[in-house]
């Protein structure tokens, strides 16, 4: 094959890194030279060529209108034997289109990292297709949570365009609890700290935005802390000492709760104002526009109050109104400050445990300067979002003493409640990859859930997905997380024909044995009683993991003939399993005993799981986040009779 040629057209930054990842992953493919040149405009002539730009590079090309360009993502592909049109509505659109382009080859990337990416060899003049498509949803994002170092979260962002998603979320303005969990090495005995400080945490995330912004996805900041940093109190995490004794001039300002004015719990991030105090509620928004002045990069900024939940404010002035109602007066407040200040970017307000019960009196005056972000932190994953489900009615609100829902329909009544008073740009921000993972080692019922929720967003009124998640959730697979940015873009598509998919690419000739034997530790597990949903002590559960060994055992041979595949993709797929059988023979021992009551004999199990865990972090560390595995599953080991620590 001759030489293959990429015309970009402009120099928009993300334009030619496109252009470069397409040139990069030809050349392995082809095993051809791949030249890139740089062109003011199309020039319908020189048809020997890819050419990679916006669409309005290129006249009379049909692509699916969009409402928003710079938020919502279309793109069109024209191809015949190498040669023809790459584009997009805007220039992040344009590298979705390059990857679309290079899957539709054959391309996969069933993981972040090397190791991940799956690459054909292709003959592209025998290659042609034409898409022309625009995501079903508009938000389609990850958000840092978990432990991560510096490489773990640029791994994430440069895998996230290569599925489907387009944004970014770095919470906190530094993100320092997250990479401080990983670079102290906390819990794990067996390595040593490292020197970490909130100011390396500004230099990783100054990298990181640039990382997002190269390859033009939207990016999300900060979240909570603003009830703090505006006082003077680092919003650095939920561990982080406390000033020792806080002046007047801060506790005035702090929420009235039991006859007190002090942090809550000892935690300034999750410490509420007093929000009825016009004082408290200038401080506020003055700090968010003083740091969206330094900060212009950021397309979204959220604005939450304290995380936790009651833990409002009691004095006189505050009962008079829900929280919400404060919370909607100050978005209003920044709203005109914002604008004041020729300041356009988009704010995110959270509707989240004690502020899921909407305003009674005051309402958005400005919807377009707004996205609702809907978090049922307390939902529970058995059951995926149903539309067509009654709703029950709202139970009242009471000032600190609340109880959160738990059930689908509940959450959804909420959602419902301030879809009556907004309806404008939402999101769902949810948790399936945070904790939930773990309850379902074997990653494929939870998998099936998230689908189901990601199809019926837009029936409950949400315009796409936030995922607020570990960034190693691919042990003992991905297929999660691809399900997750494929169906975000195209919620029609099918479970199954994902999940053939990617088995096909990630595990090679018997990946149908795979999918069944993780199917299977799925149903054996039974995420339903690891969710507490079912008594501890249960003897059916009891009898369903006692079967897990055999069925691991049986599995292994297949393990290890697949585990010197000579794809190297589909190797470390392979290897990785081995150490999740490994894993998984010890948390079914655990598991099993405690479902006999047999609790010191679960908690050796236990115990001898976590030392293994740590000890192979270097191994796992791409795809197990070792720390918040642990953190999750521990609790489940410290029942009754008490075990000695």
């Amino acid at each position: 094959m001759p030489e293959v040629k990429i015309c970009q057209i402009g120099d928009h930054r993300t334009i030619s890194f496109a252009s470069e990842e397409l040139a990069r992953y030809l050349k392995d493919m082809t095993g051809e030279k791949v030249q890139v040149k740089c062109q003011e405009a199309y020039d319908p002539p020189d048809r020997d060529a890819l050419w990679v730009g916006t669409v309005d590079s290129f006249p009379g090309i049909l692509i699916p209108t969009v409402k928003d360009s710079r938020f919502d993502d279309a793109i069109y592909i024209k191809v015949e034997g190498g040669k023809g049109i790459i584009s997009g509505v805007n220039p992040r659109s344009v590298l979705l289109a390059v990857y679309r382009y290079l899957t539709q080859l054959g391309c996969r990337w069933v993981r972040p990292g090397k190791d991940g990416e799956f690459i054909p060899r292709v003959n592209l003049i025998a290659a042609s297709m034409e898409v022309s498509e625009a995501a079903s949803y508009r938000h389609r994002g990850i958000c840092i949570e978990g432990a991560v170092s510096y490489q773990h979260v640029r791994d994430m962002i440069e895998w996230a365009p290569k599925v489907g998603f387009n944004g970014y979320f770095i919470q906190f303005r530094e993100g320092y609890t997250f990479f401080d969990r990983w670079y102290s090495h906390k819990g794990n005995p067996f390595r040593e700290p490292e020197d970490f400080s909130a100011e390396k945490a500004r230099e990783l995330v100054a990298m990181l935005a640039d990382e997002i912004k190269r390859r033009d996805l939207l990016y999300h900041a900060v979240g909570h802390g603003w009830t703090c940093e505006p006082l003077g109190l680092p919003g650095l995490g939920w561990d982080y000492p406390p000033p020792a004794e806080l002046p007047p001039s801060v506790t005035q300002y702090l929420a009235l709760i039991n006859g007190e004015r002090k942090l809550w719990q000892g935690i300034p991030l999750n410490t509420n104002l007093c929000y009825s105090n016009s004082e408290v509620r200038h401080l506020i928004i003055q700090e968010i526009s003083d740091y969206l002045q330094k900060h212009p990069e950021i397309d979204v900024l959220h604005f939450w109050l304290a995380d936790g939940s009651n833990n409002q404010c009691e004095c006189e002035e505050c009962r008079k109104a829900r929280p919400s109602d404060f919370y909607v007066r100050m978005l209003n407040e920044l709203d005109e400050l914002l604008t004041a200040e020729n300041i356009n970017t988009r704010i995110v307000f959270l509707i989240y445990v004690d502020l899921l019960w909407p305003p009674e009196s005051e309402y958005i005056k400005n919807p377009d300067r707004f996205i609702l972000m809907f978090a049922p932190i307390t939902r529970t994953y058995s059951r995926p979002f149903t539309p067509e489900a009654s709703l029950p009615a709202l139970p009242p609100y009471e000032r600190n003493h609340l109880s959160f829902p738990r059930n689908v329909e509940e959450n959804v009544a909420f959602l419902r409640a301030w879809q009556g008073i907004f309806q404008g740009d939402s999101f769902d921000f949810d948790y399936h990859y945070m904790w939930d993972h773990y309850n379902d080692p074997g990653y494929i019922q939870i998998a099936r859930v998230l689908h189901s929720d990601i199809r019926h967003l837009g029936d409950i009124g949400l315009n796409g997905y936030m995922s607020c998640q570990t960034q190693r959730a691919f042990f003992p697979t991905g297929l999660g997380m691809v399900v997750m940015g494929w169906s975000l873009w195209n919620k029609e598509l099918d479970f199954k024909e994902i999940a053939k998919d990617y088995f096909r690419a990630a595990f090679g000739p018997d990946w149908h044995e795979c999918y069944e034997y993780l199917k299977r530790l799925s149903e054996l597990f039974d995420p339903v009683y690891l969710r507490g949903e079912k008594p501890e002590t249960n003897q059916e559960a009891a009898e369903s993991l006692s079967k897990i060994p055999e069925v691991i055992e049986e599995f292994r041979p297949i393990i290890e003939k697949n585990a010197n595949l000579t794809n190297r993709c589909q190797a470390a797929s392979w290897n990785y399993l081995r150490h999740h059988a490994d894993i998984c023979r010890y948390l079914a021992g655990a598991l099993e005993a405690r479902a006999r009551g047999s609790w010191d004999t679960a908690f050796q199990w236990w115990e001898r799981l976590k030392a293994m865990a740590w000890e192979r972090e270097d191994a796992l560390n791409q795809v197990l986040d070792v720390w918040l595995f642990i953190r999750t599953l521990e609790p489940k080991f410290r029942g009754e009779p008490k075990i000695p620590s």
